[in-house]
């Protein structure tokens, strides 16, 4: 597949021989890898906790205020861009979909936490003040066990990082203990990973409908229920939001992207694409590649 932006592995952004852990207080990493701040994807989990700053910060085109006590997570393809206006610190942790697969039973670990789901409305949270402390505490000795190296490191990594997770997650699902989800929510997730894997070729709501076994009209029917939306509408914007990260990168044109996401012609594509977004994609090419829009 082409990638439309450049994709960043820990191994090419690291000093260390860790294939698939990176920690770091924010600044130095900052200072060490300024070419991060245009657009750029990653092959990793990326998680960064703010404690100093101002700016912009930018995922899958959509921009957020950075702020102090604020925690961005980020699932492999995603891509996104910094613009800060001040010295900015913080933690950040970049690790493989393949670090946690052999401490767990079960590989999908990480999705059960909503922040990873690749929803960005979910990707961004402002920590309450109570939990400032804990939070702080926890990336702290998360940085004094990556840098003292002793034995079973990556195990007590793992254990710390799932703590921070675990603890931001109950903010958005509460301290209770939540019920197993119903019928029509585990659809819906097995429809949205669907369309992960095959928007590129099943573009209608009756191909996804028939590998769920379910009926087109029970699609739709779950997706305006629980989403707000039909069926189609989360087709088409997994294909928009794919045909905007693949218009980031300057060496390819519009035909050759067109042809990526399975369309017949670039004529065709810009209809579908100016009919989402109210501007063509070369109009959004050009605001995108804008040296200010992010500022």
């Amino acid at each position: 597949m082409i990638q439309g932006t450049p994709v960043y592995d820990i191994c090419t952004i690291s000093d260390f021989s860790h294939d698939d852990i990176l920690i770091s207080r924010f600044a130095p990493y900052l200072e060490q890898h300024k070419n991060l701040y245009a657009a750029h994807r990653h092959n990793f989990y990326h998680v960064v906790l703010f404690t100093a700053g101002a700016g912009k910060h930018t995922i899958d085109f959509e921009s957020f205020d950075v702020k102090p006590y604020q925690v961005y997570f980020m699932i492999p393809g995603q891509v996104h861009s910094w613009a800060f206006e001040s010295f900015t610190d913080g933690y950040i942790i970049n690790f493989s979909n393949a670090f946690f697969q052999s401490f767990l039973l079960d590989p999908n670990y990480p999705e059960k936490f909503s922040f990873f789901s690749g929803d960005v409305k979910d990707a961004v949270i402002d920590l309450p003040v109570e939990i400032h402390q804990p939070i702080h505490a926890i990336f702290e000795a998360i940085i004094k066990e990556w840098e003292n190296n002793a034995s079973q490191n990556a195990d007590m990594l793992r254990i710390l990082m799932l703590q921070v997770f675990i603890t931001i997650n109950r903010l958005s699902t509460g301290s209770g203990n939540k019920g197993p989800a119903s019928y029509n929510q585990t659809l819906l997730k097995s429809f949205q990973k669907l369309i992960e894997i095959h928007y590129t070729k099943l573009k209608l709501p009756k191909d996804y409908a028939e590998l769920l076994y379910i009926t087109p009209n029970h699609l739709n029917a779950i997706c305006k229920d629980l989403l707000g939306m039909q069926a189609g509408e989360l087709i088409r914007n997994r294909t928009i939001l794919e045909a905007k990260r693949l218009l980031t990168n300057q060496q390819l044109n519009i035909l050759q992207i067109a042809m990526e996401l399975n369309f017949n012609d670039n004529s065709y594509f810009t209809k579908f694409f100016k009919k989402a977004e109210g501007i063509t994609p070369e109009e959004f090419r050009k605001n995108i590649l804008n040296p200010n829009h992010y500022e």
